[in-house]
């Protein structure tokens, strides 16, 4: 027996070697793989974002496709699992920000060219102390492959696409409504605001013979009608009609406009209508061809046409206009009024609604292909629950503003007429005039939105379309992924997969939930309830890790984190170290060279062995991994130590030759499969006890990654 045996198991000295041992075996690459691993199967990473190091979140998704890859690798098939790394747009330029904000310095009073060269070279740093920290959760997933979103031929292949939509008439310049940041100055999709429930004040104030609600008195120096509902009794005189109201900088003269939209519950029936700040005015503003007057600037201050209040930010002005209204007599009451509000999901800054020029992608006909494939049954979701949630997403899309108005991203390929303001593609930057007007042009200075280059991840990784990864893996099986990407991720890559390849990306959807603390409670830094999965690799091992965040974690949904789990799981990998210890003492010598015949009682032992093992396969292939390693834990802990190896010392001790081989037998084979079980779970601890298991008729390779799974 080995002496390393005689000591506890030791995490620190081990994984580094191990994973590098994978590393120098190639396996990880499909093409290195044993020729009778044939029939591809693929996962393709959720790129993490290159700007910060791994979080408990990153090790789940980590330890639940390497559980897969694994598995998969050792049923034999050809497997691939591509990593990279997010450039994430948006969110990388708001943590540089927070940087720049220490050292005193603004990125609005930089050159945007230093600024990108100095978050490229932040970026990149950390990319690779990330691709380290993935290393270290066991990852076996092929680094000969992996792929940035920033990388020249992603650069190129995502400006082709947006050419091709453009030319295909799936993408338009638009003047529209936007969610504006104040804060960070760019523009959000829908799915990058988040909902909040406020309390805000509601004013009741007096338009000449109206009296209109709002919860906005500060936009009234851009209202250019008021609306009711053309069945209203009250008011259906005046419709049509130009009535004057009074403000703190002069009369206005408002048309009075009917529109179903108008609820006659709300307030009094009435509304005031300012299209350039609000998303339902400025589409009422177009069905009834009325102006659009800017009063509040890209700052969130209001602008010289607000007279006196000009420079004013919206709260302030706010305070202001209400205090002039009030002396006036113009306020007829004022009571709370509880509200959803868009925020930015990075800063809480509130949405102010702004109309901008952006490019935008027409979603209705890419969302009803991408619908159709999921009721074809196509693509399944795990769990399926999430399938309705796609559809219902699908099936009320809106066309989707792909503009950022930020640096760090990739460059929108564009030109845009100063005159006629029409925009085009110019990939190769050489158009001088505007080909509708022959007007002066000027380049797009606008990025696109993360999610426009990260929904065709699949195919760039795979090199569509004429790559031979793309030909032999797409496509891919899994895409695994947190739900909080059901409405941002899953949608995009489904359309640009159907679009661009005509097929879809991935057939099955596996979505995690949020890793919390003990209590249920969502980890922050200033509630001091983080888990850092370095620390707990570093103080319990990887694998201790990776198995407390399988068990008890079923597909979609939360689950608790804590110190005493993973604790409680690095006493199970010293569990499985001493019964492997107490194995090879009792088996040294042993001839396991060919199979042998097993008396009644250890027959009983190894069936109960294959009935765990088809249990254990079973819930794998379902995805309730959460159950294959509750069932593992349970079998190799209470049935193998605690009954059979108390049960094997007086049989091992004893003198009857037939009975001891036969058993000795038994645990071998009870040995062997309980470490190809648990390979996938544990990677590091079963590699380095495979090392210096015995050869024998049951081990087929010297490294267990390619190890045939105990099951066919």
């Amino acid at each position: 027996m080995h002496e390393k045996f005689t000591k506890p198991y030791d995490s620190a000295s081990t994984e580094d070697r191990i994973y590098e041992t994978w590393e120098r075996s190639g396996y990880f690459n499909p093409d290195n793989l044993p020729k009778d691993h044939k029939t591809p199967f693929t996962i393709i990473m959720p790129p993490p974002n290159a700007n910060g190091n791994l979080h408990v979140g990153h090790s789940l998704f980590i330890t639940i496709e390497d559980l897969i890859i694994r598995y998969k690798r050792m049923r034999g098939y050809k497997t691939l699992w591509i990593p990279g790394a997010d450039h994430a747009g948006f969110e990388t330029q708001i943590v540089y920000e927070r940087k720049l904000e220490k050292e005193g310095r603004s990125r609005f009073k930089m050159d945007p060219k230093d600024l990108y060269k100095e978050i490229y070279d932040f970026t990149i740093e950390n990319k690779g102390n990330m691709e380290n920290q993935i290393r270290k959760m066991g990852a076996s997933c092929d680094w000969s492959r992996e792929k940035f979103t920033l990388d020249a031929d992603v650069i190129k292949k995502v400006q082709q696409t947006f050419k091709k939509m453009f030319d295909d008439g799936l993408i338009y310049r638009g003047n529209r409504m936007v969610n504006w940041c104040t804060k960070h100055q760019t523009s959000l999709s829908d799915v990058e605001t988040e909902t909040k429930e406020m309390t805000d004040k509601l004013y009741y104030m007096k338009y000449g013979p109206l009296v209109v609600a709002t919860v906005r008195p500060e936009t009234m120096f851009g209202d250019v009608a008021v609306a009711v509902n053309p069945t209203d009794e009250r008011y259906k005189n005046l419709i049509g009609k130009t009535i004057t109201a009074q403000t703190p900088i002069g009369d206005m003269q408002l048309i009075v406009v009917g529109d179903d939209i108008v609820e006659k519950e709300f307030g009094t029936g009435a509304l005031k209508i300012t299209p350039a700040h609000d998303k339902n005015d400025f589409e009422l503003a177009q069905r009834h061809n009325l102006p659009s007057v800017e009063v509040i600037d890209r700052y969130g201050r209001l602008t010289e046409k607000t007279g006196k209040y000009k420079g004013l930010k919206i709260a302030e002005a706010r305070k202001q206009v209400i205090t002039d209204l009030e002396t006036m007599g113009l306020i007829e009451k004022i009571e709370d009024y509880v509200h959803l509000v868009p925020t930015c999901y990075k800063c809480n800054t509130v949405i102010e609604p702004r109309q901008l020029p952006q490019w935008y992608v027409k979603m209705k006909t890419l969302a009803e292909t991408a619908l159709k494939a999921v009721e074809d049954g196509k693509i399944t979701f795990y769990p399926d629950n999430y399938r309705k949630i796609f559809n219902y997403w699908m099936s009320n899309t809106i066309d989707w503003n792909i503009s950022r108005q930020i640096v760090w991203g990739i460059p929108i390929p564009a030109k845009i007429c100063t005159v006629c303001d029409h925009g085009f593609p110019d990939l190769e930057n050489v158009i001088a005039k505007c080909p509708k007007c022959g007007g002066e042009i000027v380049t797009d200075t606008d990025t696109f939105d993360t999610w426009f280059s990260s929904g065709q991840w699949p195919l760039i990784t795979l090199g569509f379309p004429d790559g031979n990864d793309f030909k032999t893996f797409y496509p891919t099986d899994v895409m695994e992924t947190g739900y909080d990407l059901i409405f941002k991720w899953i949608p995009r890559m489904v359309i640009f997969g159907l679009y661009l390849a005509k097929e879809i990306p991935f057939k099955d959807v596996y979505m995690h939930g949020l890793v919390n603390d003990a209590r249920g409670k969502k980890m922050s830094k200033s509630k001091g309830n983080v888990i850092n999965p370095l620390d707990m690799t570093t103080k319990y091992g990887t694998d201790a890790l990776r198995i407390a965040l399988v068990v008890g974690n079923p597909p979609g949904s939360d689950t608790a984190l804590s110190e005493n789990k993973i604790k409680g799981y690095k006493n199970f990998a010293n569990k499985l170290w001493n019964i492997t210890r107490f194995i090879l003492e009792n088996t040294d010598g042993t001839d396991f060279s060919n199979q042998l015949k097993l008396n009644e009682v250890d027959t009983a032992l190894i069936k109960s062995l294959e009935d765990t093992t088809k249990i254990v396969t079973a819930n794998i292939e379902k995805y309730r991994m959460d159950l294959a390693a509750e069932i593992l834990y349970h079998y190799i802990w209470h049935d193998v130590a605690d009954k059979v190896l108390e049960e094997s010392k007086l049989i091992l001790n004893g003198t009857d030759k037939q009975i001891k081989e036969s058993r000795q037998h038994a645990l071998y084979k009870i040995l062997l499969t309980s470490l190809k079980l648990l390979h996938p779970f544990m990677p590091f601890i079963t590699e380095e006890i495979w090392g210096s298991v015995p050869d024998g008729y049951m081990k087929k390779n010297n490294t267990l990654i390619i190890e045939p799974w105990p099951i066919s």
